[in-house]
């Protein structure tokens, strides 16, 4: 018996019929299947499990595009058990498996048919005042970006307490090797292989031509500090949540001592999946 936590995306307009296909696998194919206790729109015929008490899932399926799969990662964390992604997004870029494949997906599951890939984190802190006010970690990129006033914001940054450069931009994106593909790969950073431990910063519109992405060891720890703005700027963490930073702030970033892990059926390579969602060499 296969024990698998389901993380839903509430607003996927058809997850009632996704539900009784669940609900087969449920009845026949020799699995459990739990519902946690915040995705209560669920049916009553899933277990409601809490996530502080669900250490015996084996797997996490997680239904949604590429920002419930960052939603999903605390669940993961908790519960010490490797997430694998079913698109119903429109990218996907970080799900393993889609809707058509779902059968055949937990029959390979059950069958031990799969790698687990470990992926890295950062640890993103906040100090104002040398006093620590919000710690968290992000899978994908910690931005920092100027306010609601559109005007550019004055940021220093070091590297092991050595001084790399000050820039004026709209912001800065730190990223993993997952999140390269992100927010970083739009801003004109590099893509880098997610089986890297390193972390990218790349300014945005920096009013400097010079200025430029850097890519920096997992083992080194930086600090970016706001000397300048006209108005409070904001840190975003993974997209989903946000805190205010005023002049003075630094943000510190490094490596986390825990990995993410995800689910990999196919023999799909990262190249493969860059070319069929990214187009990548196409003319």
């Amino acid at each position: 018996m296969k024990n698998f936590g389901i993380f839903f995306n509430p607003q996927i307009e058809s997850k009632e019929m996704i539900f009784d296909l669940l609900k087969q696998f449920h009845d026949y194919e020799g699995v459990k299947l739990y519902r946690f206790k915040k995705q209560d729109f669920m049916p009553d015929y899933f277990s409601s499990v809490d996530i502080e008490d669900a250490r015996h899932l084996d797997y996490i399926l997680v239904f949604g595009g590429d920002g419930t799969i960052l939603r999903a990662i605390d669940y993961s964390l908790k519960c010490k058990a490797p997430i694998l992604g079913i698109n119903l997004g429109k990218l996907g870029f970080l799900s393993e498996s889609n809707l058509s494949e779902l059968k055949r997906s937990i029959r390979d599951l059950c069958a031990g048919k799969f790698k687990v890939q470990s992926r890295m984190l950062l640890k993103v802190s906040i100090k104002r005042n040398n006093e620590l006010i919000y710690s968290s970690l992000v899978l994908n990129d910690a931005v920092i970006y100027r306010g609601e006033v559109s005007r550019l914001i004055d940021i220093k940054y070091s590297c092991n307490h050595r001084f790399v450069m000050e820039t004026r931009c709209d912001g800065i994106v730190i990223a993993t090797p997952t999140g390269s593909t992100a927010y970083n790969l739009s801003a004109g950073g590099p893509i880098i292989s997610p089986l890297m431990e390193a972390i990218v910063v790349t300014p945005l519109n920096p009013h400097v031509l010079t200025v430029r992405p850097i890519v920096f060891s997992r083992k080194d720890k930086l600090r970016f500090t706001i000397t300048q703005t006209e108005n409070s700027s904001i840190l975003h963490l993974d997209g989903k949540n946000s805190h205010n930073l005023e002049k003075g702030d630094v943000v510190i970033i490094k490596s986390a001592d825990i990995k993410v892990d995800f689910i990999k059926l196919s023999n799909k390579t990262f190249f493969s999946i860059l070319r069929k969602k990214f187009h990548l060499g196409r003319i």
